[in-house]
């Protein structure tokens, strides 16, 4: 992938600050290592750094349209540019490369915004149309590539790939936004269109932003939206066909590149099958790189070595230490936003191994949403069954009672570990989701924050993230719902971030087959029991990759990359995180309760409670704090008014 950087007045055409241009393109050198570009006109400006994936010699960025008056710059491929510029060539546009980034220029001439509906990609760009003064902002369907921007007070637009562009500008006002850390504390990241800071916002995905000179600043608009339906009777064995032919098209054309190609091989199902079809596609070795931790339980390397030798891979592994937490201090400059996906640590171990042989990786992120296959989508059909027996009223205070009395056994055997579904089940649906993917609970948040930023807050939940989604979904069916939900929050906001910032850390392109989204569109269409049936998540997917991947690796319980933060806040990293937790960064902060915080510590340490998850976000808030805000341990007056809420 690349790196963007771009700054647009609004109301003059007067030159910009080249300066400040080339400092936020810099920021951006881990996404692209193999140069930079810059365009300059009258009150608009472009930066890019490259990584040269296809066309390596042609493909250099900005790249203009025939006469020069459009202007782009790109972060991402464009998976069907062969064939779009077939087309383009028909209607008479002239190509200067055999690169995916032309096509977005002459697409633009001869579509407009409406180029997007043609893209099948995974994208963020800036284009640039001189003729009409008009900036176009856009990002791909899922949120694959990131793209933040702000709009300052004297009318210049400043968009960014990555936080850390935007905080070059030395005008930027840094208000930390009460909101986005109650949504931090509830889900682990910050999920679009907000981030950390007020005035900063992501675009969200599928959507643009267009921008005129002299109008006013536009709201995002989006051009593309999934929608699920309960699906007309289909045959599993005619659908487990259909997809296999879908998911080889996905894979084949996200092959196409003129630098070394491999895939993440993690011994899930959904890798395992990324692998499999680029096995039938490609007759050289694929070259595969999984991460062995050295320990049971925190891997699935064994499931990994058996399909690189089904396939005869050219599989590499990496061992990693179980201990080898050294990579904490980089997350929050890598992430620039709090973010408490722990399992970034091996992501970017795995991405780390891979560029060392290959340029572009393909990964099997995706599945799980699209088919499926989290527990959490199978408990709530369960509890959704059990809401519908009782009406609401008996049904809230029948299981509100039961889960008030109920004992929290953390230390039990998951069977024993009822409070937390009793307590769903005297929720609304919504409610009940939310609960499960809550890294901690409203209680907490509530014990946690300083009365400051409880008063801040007015009452503000992140629940509403879900209710803003859930109804969306296009299908009243309680599996759609979550599926939308968890499309368009947990994959952008948390999966699709990790993986980004984690790979391009490293200089590296990952894509993501699964996410096609005619693939999707397809599957959000099935039978939700093709999907989710007989307590078996993916079953479609599963089905259909039976010919293809063993049966002991596809129907086994889910696992996935598991760091074992418990044992680390009770052993390696017990004094370390006290010190951080304790320490003058968060006291002197303002937004915690501090003897909530020391109590979260000595429950755990104790090993009477299991609270690694939410130290984990503290212990991530606090390295956003120190290494990217830089403000925290200020003196009081010059931190006072940093936390604002958006009212």
């Amino acid at each position: 992938m690349c790196g963007i950087a771009g700054i647009f007045d609004s109301r003059n055409r007067g030159p910009i600050d080249a300066g400040l241009l080339r400092r936020m393109t810099a920021a951006l050198a881990h996404r692209g290592p193999d140069g930079d570009g810059f365009y300059q006109a009258a009150g608009v400006g472009l930066g890019h750094r490259r990584l040269a994936i296809v066309d390596l010699a042609g493909g250099a960025q900005p790249l203009f349209n025939e006469d020069r008056s459009v202007c782009v710059v790109f972060n991402g491929e464009i998976f069907n540019f062969q064939p779009l510029m077939t087309e383009l060539k028909a209607l008479g546009h002239v190509f200067e490369t055999r690169c995916d980034t032309e096509v977005i220029v002459h697409g633009w001439e001869e579509w407009g915004p409406r180029c997007l509906d043609r893209f099948n990609g995974q994208f963020a760009f800036a284009l640039w149309d001189a003729r009409s003064e008009t900036l176009f902002l856009a990002r791909d369907r899922f949120g694959g590539k990131p793209l933040y921007y702000t709009f300052l007070d004297d009318g210049r637009l400043l968009f960014a790939s990555e936080l850390k562009g935007l905080l070059c500008c030395p005008a930027l006002e840094r208000r930390l936004e009460a909101q986005a850390i109650e949504e931090f504390f509830a889900l682990g990241y910050i999920p679009d269109p907000r981030s950390i800071y007020r005035n900063i916002r992501k675009l969200p995905p599928a959507h643009y932003l267009q921008l005129v000179r002299g109008d006013a600043a536009p709201e995002p608009r989006a051009y593309w939206d999934v929608q699920f339906t309960d699906g007309a009777p289909v045959a599993a064995a005619g659908a487990a066909q259909e997809l296999i032919a879908r998911f080889r098209e996905a894979v084949r054309i996200r092959m196409i590149a003129d630098v070394p190609l491999g895939a993440f091989l993690s011994g899930g199902v959904d890798s395992s099958g990324v692998v499999a079809m680029m096995a039938t596609l490609e007759a050289a070795p694929v070259k595969t790189f999984s991460i062995s931790f050295g320990a049971h339980g925190f891997d699935e390397i064994q499931y990994a070595a058996a399909i690189a030798r089904r396939y005869a891979t050219d599989h590499h592994v990496r061992a990693v230490d179980p201990e080898a937490f050294d990579l904490i201090d980089r997350l929050a400059t890598i992430y620039d936003e709090p973010f408490a996906d722990s399992s970034a640590i091996p992501t970017f171990r795995v991405s780390a191994a891979a560029r060392e042989v290959v340029t572009v990786a393909l990964s099997g992120d995706g599945g799980d949403e699209v088919f499926a296959g989290y527990r959490r989508h199978r408990w709530h059909l369960a509890e959704e069954r059990i809401r519908g027996t009782l009406p609401d009223m008996v049904r809230a205070t029948l299981f509100g009672v039961a889960g008030a009395l109920y004992p929290k056994l953390d230390w039990a055997p998951r069977w024993l570990r009822g409070k937390a579904t009793l307590q769903e089940l005297a929720r609304d649906p919504v409610s009940a989701y939310f609960a499960s993917v809550s890294i901690t609970d409203a209680g907490l948040r509530d014990r946690l924050f300083s009365p400051e930023l409880r008063r801040e807050l007015n009452g503000y939940s992140a629940v509403e993230v879900l209710r803003r989604y859930m109804p969306a979904a296009g299908s009243r069916h309680p599996l759609a719902q979550v599926q939308y939900a968890d499309i368009k929050t947990y994959l952008p906001g948390d999966i699709l971030t990790k993986v980004d910032r984690a790979s391009m850390a490293n200089s590296l392109e990952v894509r993501v087959p699964l996410l096609d989204h005619t693939l999707v569109e397809w599957a959000a269409c099935l039978p939700p029991a093709l999907r989710l049936g007989g307590g078996e998540g993916k079953r479609v997917l599963k089905s259909a990759l039976e010919p293809f991947v063993p049966p002991d690796l596809l129907y086994r319980p889910k696992q996935g990359f598991v760091v074992p933060l418990a044992q680390w806040f009770r052993g390696p990293l017990r004094a370390r995180l006290r010190d951080a937790l304790c320490g003058p960064v968060l006291r002197q902060s303002g937004l915690f309760d501090m003897r909530t915080v020391t109590n979260q510590l000595d429950q755990h340490q104790s090993g009477r409670r299991d609270h690694s998850a939410a130290l984990w976000a503290l212990l991530m808030f606090a390295a956003f704090l120190r290494q990217v805000d830089g403000r925290a341990a200020a003196p009081p007056e010059e931190r006072a008014g940093i936390v604002t809420a958006n009212v």
